[in-house]
């Protein structure tokens, strides 16, 4: 895989007249068309090919969507099968046989403690619509409006969903401190940190003089994302989900960005042995396409029929596509491939520490990896020098994209296919493009 020496965004070729023309056209809160000035035409696993020729290893995949890659031949051909069956590719909720093959294949890898009395919700195609359907199950089942939620959190974009994240504007959800070693708000870190988030927690809920009312649930993710890439301490976990469980709290953990293996484990809460009561689960559920569903305990199915609704509820496709990726990833063990994997991604960036100064942190879980970038001097968060990394990758044929509090944090998201020859050289061009863009600013 050549990655070209063609310089970006220069010249009179298609590939600029294309970005010309979306500049011009699309709105201001396009995001990802900003920092990575590329017109991809062909795709496969994880490499991308830009109109211009050049080639790209994609550590961004879609956000995490896509488990098993670009354009992966069990997809396709799941995909294909449906447009030549000629089923109805637009179905409302109706029952169909490529609704049942998905929702057979995904309740067989659920935890086996919730699928066995487990309640499927199809919802709106994004995985912040059915954090919307699992913010209103809750509600709904408990008759209490109140939620917790967690400082660092990112649960989506519409108004409830982005309520109970951190950068809400207006703040109508009680935040919860997220346990983290590098930042940690209590200033001790590790085990400590994370007793001491749980003991607030259980003080806050339990202190009639709190003025925190018993709330219809909590949502957690087992490794923060956008936030950071900050996993959930598996004690700490235990500890959220019997607090939870105590007290009579539906505990939604939502695992749209670290479900299907992402994280070593086929969904986040499995490290920890924990069961939630609701899991919301989008990105690569759809093998690539649009598809977002709750699923919860049975118990609290207590919403009227059309309580949640939406048209675009029955992908057919993306079911089909989600099926053959599920199965995929089960089938060949890749859960565990990514942890294995990422375990070896995470001690080759953390080698990278001693001899880097702008270097504060490297964590993660499977692959799921980020970089935190400091100013050597002050340990402030550098989001101008992160950057100036992504530039540098994108220079030598990398993608990746940024996170964390201040955007400091250099996130890894490769497909669970990585091979170990694709992963030494997605380190190599890290590890280039890290002195590079320190010493270019």
């Amino acid at each position: 895989m050549g990655t070209g020496t063609a310089s970006m965004g220069t010249g009179t070729g298609p590939a600029e007249g294309i970005l010309r023309r979306q500049a011009q056209r699309e709105s201001a809160a396009r995001t990802y068309a900003r920092s990575l000035p590329i017109v991809p035409v062909r795709a496969r696993g994880l490499t991308i090919e830009g109109a211009d020729g050049r080639r790209y290893l994609d550590c961004l995949s879609g956000a995490g969507t896509l488990a098993l890659g670009h354009n992966h031949p069990v997809v396709l051909e799941a995909i294909r099968g449906v447009l030549d069956s000629g089923a109805p590719l637009h179905v409302l909720d109706l029952a169909t046989p490529v609704k049942d093959a998905f929702t057979t294949e995904l309740f067989a890898n659920l935890p086996a403690g919730l699928a066995a009395d487990a309640r499927i919700q199809f919802c709106g195609p994004a995985g912040t619509d059915a954090v919307e359907a699992a913010l209103t199950l809750v509600r709904t089942a408990t008759g209490r409006p109140g939620l917790l939620a967690f400082t660092g959190a990112y649960h989506g974009m519409t108004a409830g969903a982005l309520a109970a994240s951190g950068g809400a504007p207006d703040v109508r959800v009680t935040r919860l401190p997220y346990p983290q070693d590098y930042r940690c708000p209590f200033g001790v870190g590790g085990a400590e940190g994370a007793e001491l988030s749980a003991r607030w927690t259980r003080n806050l809920l339990d202190d009639p003089k709190s003025g925190v009312a018993a709330p219809a649930g909590m949502i957690v993710e087992p490794v923060q994302g956008e936030g950071g890439v900050h996993p959930a301490p598996d004690a700490w976990l235990r500890t959220v989900r019997e607090i939870t469980a105590e007290r009579g709290i539906p505990l939604i953990a939502d695992e749209v960005q670290t479900g299907v293996g992402r994280t070593g484990a086929f969904w986040g809460v499995d490290h920890a042995g924990v069961v939630p009561d609701v899991m919301v689960l989008s990105k690569a559920i759809g093998g690539s396409l649009p598809l977002a569903v709750i699923v919860y305990r049975a118990e609290l199915d207590q919403w009227a029929p059309g309580a949640h609704a939406g048209t675009f509820r029955g992908n057919q496709l993306a079911m089909a596509a989600g099926t053959a990726t599920l199965a995929y990833v089960r089938e060949n063990g890749l859960a565990e491939r990514a942890r294995t994997l990422g375990e070896r991604m995470l001690t080759a960036l953390r080698g990278l520490v001693p001899a880097h100064a702008c270097v504060g942190d490297v964590r993660g879980r499977g692959l799921m990896i980020g970089v935190e970038l400091i100013d050597p001097d002050t340990g402030a968060a550098a989001p101008e020098l992160a950057v100036a990394v992504r530039e540098a990758c994108l220079d030598r044929g990398l993608i990746v994209e940024l996170g964390g509090r201040h955007s400091s944090v250099v996130r890894l998201l490769p497909p669970l296919t990585l091979t170990d020859e694709q992963a030494a050289a997605v380190l190599d061009r890290l590890a280039d493009a890290i002195p590079a863009a320190a010493t270019r600013r």
